[in-house]
């Protein structure tokens, strides 16, 4: 199903403004934006490896924690927390996939301290005119594949990010406005509560 591919597959790009050359962002400012996230929830695109695209809203409570929550006709949810990623389908009768967060290249973000100056973590640092892209991996098993990140400044935000599973199958998603700060319960990522409440 194409939710499969949220943490293996590729994405497009919405972004504003037009900073100058020399506003390339520092990786210490953007390990510093993660750092400082504490929850944050947006809209999302997602356009998986095959061309296909799916809706819904994303939320974030780092560290460690992520919900993907996908728009009618999906029945589909994808959650992240105690260092396990699960895939609901809600047209199935099994129970969710599951497998470890750590070997996928979102962990990368969810850290609980993100530091993209680690030796080896960061592969390709660039600016387009537009945006500042980072591309990251975990340096330890670069096997796991690779993020690549979208920025754009004045204030720094993370507009988009391209997962490539290390197979070469990639997916994007494209965020719309973030919105940070607001209170986001445990419950909201708890695998077992909702295997409990579909199964």
């Amino acid at each position: 199903m194409r939710p499969r591919h949220i943490f293996s597959t590729v994405a497009a790009t919405l972004l504003l403004g037009l900073p100058a050359q020399a506003d390339r962002l520092p990786l210490d400012a953007l390990s510093a934006y993660f750092n400082a996230m504490k929850t944050a929830e947006a809209a999302f695109t997602q356009i998986n490896d095959d061309g296909s695209i799916s809706t819904g809203r994303v939320y974030i409570k780092r560290p460690g924690k992520v919900r993907f929550e996908y728009d009618p006709p999906e029945q589909a949810m994808v959650l992240a927390s105690a260092n396990t990623v699960a895939i609901f389908d809600g047209r199935s009768n099994q129970p969710p996939e599951t497998y470890p967060l750590h070997r996928t290249p979102l962990s990368v973000i969810l850290d609980r301290t993100v530091d993209l100056g680690r030796a080896e973590m960061v592969v390709g640092h660039d600016y387009d005119g537009i945006a500042t892209t980072v591309t990251a991996q975990d340096p330890e098993h670069p096997e796991y594949g690779q993020i690549e990140l979208r920025f754009t400044a004045e204030p720094v935000e993370l507009r988009q990010w391209i997962i490539d599973d290390g197979s070469g199958a990639r997916t994007t998603v494209v965020l719309g406005e973030m919105q940070t700060g607001h209170p986001l319960t445990n419950l909201m990522f708890d695998i077992r509560y909702h295997m409990d409440q579909q199964y």
